[in-house]
């Protein structure tokens, strides 16, 4: 079970956030074009599924080595070089990512202080704010993951793992 949640997490939940942004998305529509009425919290919904569906989609892309990278370097380096670019691209992402955890929860504290709520859901905007500290979360998690596998394929001699390419 655990290696289904961890094969699968990050899809799972593009997934649901996907559906609840399409679903929101054609109600508000066939609310606004044929009823001629529009609720706010429809565009609240949106948005927020829109923004933890970027977060979550940001660590599958950092799981899968998907993101967007230039890499003309790493075909013409030998396996071990390779390796050894990849943790060190992973340690400087790493770093950063600690980094950006630790001051996005600035902004989430002072939602929490203030009791600040959204305009529409009237909910606390803590719900939403916490989906860029979460995403940073995952990203170290995969991170480390990563930095794991890379450093056992290292040792093992196996070529390392370079991850989905869009285009081929």
């Amino acid at each position: 079970m655990l290696r289904a949640i961890n094969q699968n997490a990050e899809r799972w939940a593009l997934l649901l956030f996907y559906t609840v942004l399409v679903l929101t998305m054609a109600i508000e529509v066939i609310r606004r074009e044929v009823f001629s009425y529009s609720s706010i919290w429809g565009e609240e919904i949106v948005r927020y599924s829109f923004i933890y569906l970027v977060w979550i989609g940001a660590a599958s892309a950092v799981k899968e080595r998907a993101h967007i990278r230039i890499d003309v370097l790493f075909h013409s380096v030998g396996p071990r070089t390779k390796a050894a670019l990849y943790i060190l691209g992973d340690l400087v992402m790493l770093s950063i990512a600690v980094i950006a955890l630790y001051w996005s929860f600035e902004t989430v504290g002072v939602s929490w202080q203030f009791g600040s709520v959204t305009d529409g859901l009237r909910i606390s905007k803590v719900w939403f704010l916490m989906a860029v500290p979460l995403g940073f979360a995952l990203i170290i998690f995969r991170l480390l993951q990563s930095l794991l596998r890379d450093f056992g394929d290292l040792i093992a001699g196996r070529p390392v793992f370079e991850g989905n390419q869009l285009f081929d």
